[in-house]
C-alpha cells in the first residue's frame, strides 16, 4: 500500500533525501547531489506577534514561506551541491523549491484524486517516480520533462478534456515546493512516494495519465 512517508531508514538512507531530523540546507544539498535536481531557496517563515508570517511581508500570502523571493528565480536555480550549500548558508530557513521543466515535470492533482490514482497504480503495478503531498491538499507526480506538451492530447485519448479535470501540468517556468518545506501553519510538504534508487528513472506522462485522469474524473463527480 502507498503511504505518506516522512522518514527514511535502512540502507537507502545514504542515497536519498531525508526529511525528519535533517536541516533544510542538508536536504537541499542532497537533492542536488544525489538526485541531480536543480534547487533554489524561496521565502521563509518568521514569527510575528506569535504567528508565522511569510518573509515577503504580505499578511495575506497564499503560500507563506513557500514561494520564490524574486521574479528572476529561474536564474537562481542550481544543480550544484556546493552552490546550494552556499545559498542556504545565507538563509538556513529558506524553503526548498524545485524548478519544473528541467530534470522533471510534475502533474498536479487534488489529494483525493491522487490517493485514488496511487491505489489504482499499485494494482496495475505501474512504475512511479517521486510524488509529493502538499499542505494545500495537492499531489505532484514527477514525470519526464515534456509532459506539458503531451498531456492535453493524452487526456483526450482517454475520453476527457483537460479543462474538465482538476489536473495541471507544471513544466518550464513553474516550480514545486519540496519536503520538508512548510506552508505557514498548515504543515509541511511530505513524500507520498519518496525518492529511492529504484525510481531515479522517471516515468513518462503517458504511463500515468490514464489512472490520473480517471481519478480526477471520479473526484469531480463526487463533489
Amino acid at each position: 500500500m502507498f503511504i505518506v512517508e516522512d522518514t527514511i531508514a535502512g540502507a537507502e538512507a545514504t542515497q536519498i533525501p531525508k526529511q525528519r531530523g535533517e536541516s533544510l540546507l542538508e536536504t537541499a544539498v542532497r537533492y542536488a547531489e544525489e538526485r541531480h535536481w536543480d534547487v533554489f531557496p524561496g521565502t521563509w517563515l518568521e514569527a510575528v506577534d506569535g504567528t508565522q508570517r511569510c518573509s515577503c511581508d504580505d499578511p495575506a500570502c497564499p503560500v507563506p514561506g513557500a514561494h520564490p523571493t524574486r521574479p528572476e528565480w529561474a536564474t537562481q536555480a542550481t544543480g550544484s551541491a556546493t552552490a546550494a550549500r552556499r545559498m542556504w548558508q545565507k538563509q538556513p530557513t529558506a524553503s526548498i523549491l524545485l524548478p519544473t521543466g528541467r530534470t522533471f515535470d510534475a502533474i498536479s492533482v487534488p489529494e483525493t484524486a491522487g490517493f485514488l490514482a496511487l491505489a489504482r497504480m499499485e494494482r496495475m503495478e505501474s512504475t512511479l517516480g517521486p510524488v509529493t503531498l502538499t499542505p494545500d491538499r495537492r499531489m505532484h507526480f514527477f514525470v519526464l520533462p515534456g509532459a506539458s506538451v503531451k498531456v492535453p492530447d493524452l487526456v483526450r485519448k482517454v475520453g476527457w478534456t483537460l479543462s474538465s479535470l482538476d489536473l495541471v501540468v507544471l513544466g518550464e517556468g513553474a516550480y514545486v515546493a519540496a519536503p520538508p518545506t512548510r506552508f505557514g501553519s498548515r504543515g509541511a510538504v511530505q513524500w507520498a512516494c519518496r525518492p529511492t534508487p529504484a525510481n531515479r528513472w522517471l516515468p513518462d506522462a503517458e504511463e500515468l495519465i490514464s489512472p490520473l485522469a480517471y481519478a480526477c474524473g471520479r473526484d469531480r463527480k463526487d463533489r
